[in-house]
């Protein structure tokens, strides 16, 4: 394998090797286990909200560092050293979690929530080397390897993890409690592992700036990002973009994360959700690749504005499901469309992006996407308060994908040399 391959395939092996912490952890076990074992006989309510505020926190505190953490990056070429801090910081909280014993949900929201900022944090800085790995001609190929690979890596994973549970004494361990406890530490460890051909075959990208302490640097970095605010406005096509991404990126997160409240709600059961979550991932791993591959003819656009309608026409589809398959089917669906949405996305920013400033512009890239999470699920309440039926709560995301389609359409794709 040559020099180029080589580093392609250990920049695509981090999205495998990070995954496990969203589908084990953040999507899979922690939720259910916060409530059965750590906030055991504590009102379900008050573990929701407990949950919730965590999230929110870790969001923020990511929006408010990513870009001036970016800026630094970019200033000093910290950008593998500070993936794989981060990633660190994600290891040994998932590890951290087997060892904290049942009723101590302090320690548990502790661990989850220092585990989501070195998983979000992390990200940036390893989409931030997207650039240095690929040409822009490659972008689209690159970013959806690595997605597709996310998908497979997280649905073994996760599926070994399943069967732990659902099989203990096979693996020889004690009870399903166990197997969960284990399934954070399996987590940790794979995580680390496939995180290595990152650490070994990137190479750090060189800063600008070689001088200077910490204070100094974040001063610097605060006035460059003032000039890059008035860069972006003065950008109109990038700035339309990142105004479409923010409105459709928040219609996909909040089908994903509404998915098993809607499950809960036409009275699935906890397997169904995992039956339909492994679906998902198993499905999106072919699905993301093949984006990747449809660009060399169709471009990046036009694959983002199918993803949209089929995520248009799916919320409105949702209000008449009632059955267990249709919910399967619409993790199929879903699985088809959400990796290419997210990794192309990705791509399509990258190439857009000025190359000297990917970890300032991902940072940006980053903010707009923890912010992405906050009119969705606000149209949902709306829609359900105002119709008085949770049934047609998804339909309002509507506009989020017709407005975000619409602003995708008026941007200009960057020219790349076909592959």
């Amino acid at each position: 394998m040559d020099a180029k391959k080589k580093q392609i395939y250990s920049w695509a092996l981090y999205d495998w090797a990070n995954s496990t912490y969203s589908t084990t952890v953040m999507a899979g076990f922690f939720p259910v286990f916060f409530k059965l074992f750590w906030s055991q006989g504590v009102d379900p309510t008050v573990t929701t909200a407990r949950l919730g505020t965590t999230i929110s926190i870790s969001s923020l505190l990511i929006a408010m560092m990513s870009p001036t953490l970016g800026v630094i990056a970019d200033l000093r070429g910290y950008k593998k050293l500070f993936c794989l801090l981060f990633m660190l910081v994600g290891v040994v909280s998932c590890g951290w979690m087997m060892f904290i014993p049942a009723g101590d949900w302090w320690m548990a929201i502790v661990a989850y929530g220092i585990a989501a900022i070195g998983f979000n944090a992390s990200c940036v800085f390893y989409e931030s080397l997207l650039p240095y790995v690929a040409e822009p001609s490659e972008m689209d190929y690159v970013s959806s390897l690595g997605y597709s690979l996310g998908y497979l890596g997280g649905g073994v994973l996760f599926l070994l993890n399943v069967l732990m549970h659902l099989f203990p004494a096979a693996f020889g361990l004690r009870d399903g409690v166990q197997a969960i406890q284990i399934s954070f530490m399996t987590v940790a460890v794979w995580w680390l592992v496939f995180s290595y051909p990152l650490a070994k075959n990137i190479k750090e990208p060189p800063g600008s700036v070689h001088q200077g302490n910490i204070l100094k640097l974040t001063a610097t970095s605060l006035k460059t990002l003032g000039a890059t605010f008035r860069d972006l406005l003065k950008e109109k096509n990038l700035l339309i973009f990142m105004m479409a991404y923010w409105l459709y990126i928040d219609g996909v997160y909040t089908v994903m994360t509404m998915a098993v409240d809607y499950g809960m709600s036409i009275g699935l059961g906890s397997k169904d959700l995992i039956a339909a979550l492994l679906i998902t991932q198993f499905i999106g791993f072919p699905c993301a690749y093949y984006f990747g591959i449809v660009t060399r003819r169709w471009g990046t656009k036009l694959p983002i504005l199918a993803c949209i309608a089929v995520y248009a026409v799916t919320v409105v589809a949702a209000v008449w499901m009632s059955q267990a398959w249709h919910f399967y089917l619409l993790a199929v669906i879903i699985g088809m469309v959400q990796g290419g949405v997210q990794s192309l996305s990705r791509s399509m920013f990258g190439r857009m992006a000025p190359k000297h400033q990917s970890g300032e512009y991902f940072g940006l890239f980053n903010l707009v996407g923890r912010f992405a999470s906050i009119l969705g699920p606000l149209i949902v309440a709306l829609t359900v308060t105002v119709t008085g039926n949770s049934r047609l709560g998804m339909i309002g995301l509507l506009i989020l994908f017709v407005v975000g389609g619409a602003l995708l359409a008026m941007v200009r794709e960057p020219v790349t040399q076909k592959l």
